[in-house]
């Protein structure tokens, strides 16, 4: 299979990353620190285009395919410093963008798909609750019928740009008896809808540029418009933003990594101990190396996934099997990179360390490794 750029694509990465480079990375450090979402930031990403990537020209989007859009979200991991920031874009995109234009009615998507791209609206993916994350049969969200529309109660958390989202995709149990598969349904939720309300926001480890935190619902009223895609259909919407979050979000790790390698190469090469450079002490040659070896192979699984996104029956086996392998490949040269740099690795300024607490969540969030690894077993009839 032939993976060679087209001269669009080469100039849609080169053009990501002069972006980024230029208008993405002043003062990091300092809004990690503060915890702080840089709002102008993100309108200018989405002057860019990065906000509607996969959407459709129609809709105010890019309309570029998912192997362009794995290359885009590359160039911006590659680029971008800020591991917050490219998060929350990546949440945004592939579990908003994506789910309201793959299963919104045309109504919704002229309302919602237009801001979305164009960054005066920010989106949010509401499925996690505090008794069921991994485990949506737990789900206590309720949405029950109430005159012409449906009333909400309950509350979801840990919610990637919770806090400033002003659309929301949430899911919510319709049917009991039926479970997640029949009995669970995707509604489109507005800030402002009384009895919603953004809860607590958290502070985190990394990634802390990326606002989550709790959604709360108390007798909030919904219209019937508000249901995405049909009632009881909230597990197809669900199952579209996983494959595409799981199979492009990594796209944005591949370029991180790729980063990380060329930081730590610049450095092996100029820090001399015992009178030659590091880079000459097989320990740290051989580390260097294995980042190497992670990136090649990274790549390749994120451009083959994303080139059968749309196409292939068998995508959440090759989506869980790519999630897996970059994630965890991505904390492997993170945690590397930082023991390369010795105690330099440890300080703020050399942001190495941050990279490596911005890499640890990607183990955890879109599914952890052991609901991957669960996910394959069971393709592989296990």
């Amino acid at each position: 299979m032939d993976f060679n750029l087209t001269s669009e694509q080469k100039l849609l990465r080169d053009s990501i990353v002069k972006f980024a480079r230029g208008e993405l990375n002043h003062e990091v450090v300092e809004r990690d620190r503060a915890q702080t979402f840089p709002r102008e930031l993100w309108r200018q990403c989405a002057a860019v285009g990065l906000l509607g990537l996969p959407a459709p020209e129609e809709f105010g989007g890019v309309g570029a395919d998912p192997l362009s859009c794995a290359i885009a979200l590359e160039a911006l991991g590659y680029g971008c410093r800020d591991g917050g920031l490219v998060f929350s874009i990546c949440a945004h995109v592939l579990a908003c963008v994506v789910p309201v234009w793959q299963h919104g009615s045309e109504e919704q998507k002229a309302r919602y798909l237009g801001g979305l791209c164009d960054g005066t609206l920010i989106g949010a993916h509401a499925i996690t609750e505090a008794d069921s994350g991994s485990d949506s049969f737990a789900m206590r969200l309720r949405a029950e019928r109430s005159g012409g529309g449906w009333r909400l109660n309950g509350s979801k958390t840990f919610i990637s740009n919770g806090p400033v989202a002003d659309v929301v995709v949430v899911f919510a149990v319709t049917d009991a008896e039926k479970g997640f598969h029949g009995g669970v349904t995707a509604f489109l939720v507005d800030r402002g809808v009384e009895g919603f309300s953004a809860g607590q926001k958290f502070a985190k480890m990394g990634l802390r540029t990326s606002p989550v935190g709790e959604l709360v619902f108390e007798d909030a009223m919904l219209p019937d418009e508000a249901v995405l895609g049909t009632v009881g259909g909230g597990a197809s919407v669900f199952g579209t933003a996983m494959d595409w979050e799981r199979s492009l979000l990594v796209a944005a790790h591949v370029g991180t990594i790729e980063r990380l390698l060329e930081t730590s190469i610049a450095y092996a090469r100029t820090r001399s101990q015992f009178g030659q450079a590091i880079g000459k002490f097989q320990a740290v040659a051989h580390k260097i190396a294995d980042m190497k070896v992670h990136l090649e192979a990274a790549r390749l699984l994120v451009y083959r996934t994303a080139s059968r996104l749309t196409v292939s029956r068998s995508i959440s086996l090759d989506a869980a099997v790519t999630k897996l392998f970059v994630s965890e490949s991505l904390v492997r040269t993170a945690l590397d990179a930082v023991q390369l740099h010795g105690g330099y690795g440890f300080m703020e300024e050399y942001e190495v360390e941050r990279a490596l607490r911005d890499a640890i969540g990607s183990t955890l969030y879109s599914g952890t490794s052991e609901m991957q690894r669960n996910i394959i077993a069971r393709w592989l009839g296990l």
